[in-house]
């Protein structure tokens, strides 16, 4: 069909992005006749690319590593959260112009509202890693007015610099994170330790308090190793699936123009792939 509405998701490689299952899952719940998939797009790539994007053949799409730096120096304007996060992931046309946007701080924020709306009376939050998706955790963290933030990575000098970033964030190593976890009320993993493939993030959360909430944003597998720990504690966890999952529901409204909801359906499709390819 010349006119159904064709959206996508970027990166290099790009085959094992669930992206496609999600946005799918809503076309076919919403019964629109619209099309989501994956394209692999190398980086030298990248510039025409958009220019497809740009001569309408897309309503939009998502981006995802290595390109979302990349898009957000490419696009003619950016929406707050991916001007403060340095990073592009969701694509759309306006007045014929490219412009793109962030939902990853959304999506950390509404999987913990869905799952430990509590989070937002946090007065101090510890996240680990300096990483792309740091920024965006911070970014939330900022906007539900937490604070006392710290940021604790493996190298203290990349904390100090995403310190300077978000003014008011603490710096520190990994290695002080121990000694700061209990006076925690949130405690973020956004690394990779504890993915799959990946060593496990060596720090006991014993030291937490009753009250703590622990959210890690690996979703493979679901229940990482600080998580078991924490739930081992009966502290409350939320993994990071959810967050995959909300980050999505912007994206798809504005290319669609129906707003999805993240059910239990839609989780269990996401699970059940995530346990086939374990």
């Amino acid at each position: 069909m010349a006119d159904m509405t064709r959206a996508f998701v970027i990166g290099h490689p790009i085959a094992h992005s669930r992206s496609p299952m999600i946005h799918g899952h809503w076309l076919a719940a919403h019964g629109i006749a619209g099309d989501y998939r994956a394209i692999d797009v190398a980086p030298a790539d990248l510039s025409a690319f958009l220019d497809r994007v740009r001569r309408g053949e897309f309503a939009g799409g998502n981006v995802t590593i290595p390109h979302k730096e990349a898009v957000f120096e490419a696009v003619v304007h950016r929406d707050a959260a991916a001007g403060a996060i340095g990073a592009v992931n969701t694509l759309w046309i306006e007045m014929g112009e490219l412009v793109g946007g962030n939902t990853d701080a959304y999506g950390f924020a509404a999987n913990l509202d869905a799952n430990a709306p509590q989070w937002r009376m946090a007065e101090t939050a510890l996240v680990l890693g300096a990483g792309g998706a740091a920024r965006a955790v911070l970014h939330a963290l900022r906007e539900a007015g937490i604070a006392k933030v710290t940021v604790a990575n493996r190298s203290a000098a990349r904390a100090g610099e995403l310190a300077l970033a978000f003014p008011g964030v603490k710096p520190a190593g990994l290695d002080q994170a121990p000694a700061l976890l209990a006076r925690t009320d949130l405690l973020v993993n956004t690394t990779s330790l504890g993915m799959k493939g990946q060593p496990s993030l060596d720090l006991d959360p014993d030291a937490l308090p009753d009250h703590a909430i622990v959210t890690d944003i690996v979703y493979a597998p679901l229940i990482t190793p600080l998580l078991a720990r924490a739930a081992s504690r009966n502290l409350k966890t939320v993994d990071g699936l959810g967050m995959l999952l909300h980050q999505a529901v912007p994206g798809f409204e504005r290319w669609f123009g129906v707003r999805p909801a993240v059910t239990p359906d839609l989780r269990a499709l996401i699970v059940a792939d995530l346990e086939a390819q374990r």
